[in-house]
């Protein structure tokens, strides 16, 4: 039996130190993923890899349930797709520590205030933002997308590129592809 690990953050600009601190240590091998916990289990390339690289008897490492899926749906999700391969799953930290061959209420738990967690960040974020806009500042992220990268993301779709395939050439993540491609899926502010 060998542990395999999983790292992931959201984000390009968030570091994976921490979670690779824990992991590297104890994992025969660890991969990484900076795409969004909401995605499906096919549209994380990390998860994937470390799913194709799982033999019988491995077990996928994780320093925290949230590392599987951002909200509820997603991560079970991926835990039943986990279960049901025969692939047990290693939490380090949080409620839900501990070794998992199938789902039980302590990870439904976890995966439900994982969820929480992020709704409250959003808030606490979309509450700050509106704070800072009432008082005549803009906040927020830069754009990361540029009418240049939406030429080319836009280009290379037309030619038939799968989104990761633009993503990776663009180097944005998958989603700001996704949002790029449909921007009505993104509301606005006015």
């Amino acid at each position: 039996m060998a542990f395999i690990g999983l790292v992931r953050v959201s984000t390009d600009k968030q570091k994976t130190l921490r979670q690779h601190d824990a992991l590297d240590a104890i994992c025969l091998k660890v991969f990484e993923e900076k795409i969004s916990g909401k995605l499906a289990v096919d549209e994380r390339p990390g998860l994937t890899a470390a799913l194709d690289y799982l033999r019988d008897g491995d077990m996928l490492t994780v320093q925290e349930v949230d590392r599987l899926g951002r909200n509820v749906l997603e991560g079970l999700i991926v835990l039943n797709d986990l279960f049901q391969r025969g692939i047990a799953v290693k939490v380090l930290e949080g409620i839900a520590a501990g070794e998992h061959t199938e789902r039980s209420l302590i990870l439904d738990l976890a995966l439900a205030l994982a969820e929480d967690r992020r709704r409250d960040i959003v808030k606490k974020t979309k509450n700050g933002l509106d704070s800072a806009r009432a008082r005549g500042r803009v906040g927020g992220r830069r754009p990361v997308v540029d009418d240049d990268k939406r030429r080319v993301i836009l280009a290379r779709r037309a030619e038939g590129q799968s989104i990761r395939e633009i993503a990776a050439a663009v180097k944005v993540s998958v989603g700001v592809v996704h949002k790029t491609l449909n921007p009505a899926a993104t509301p606005v502010d006015n």
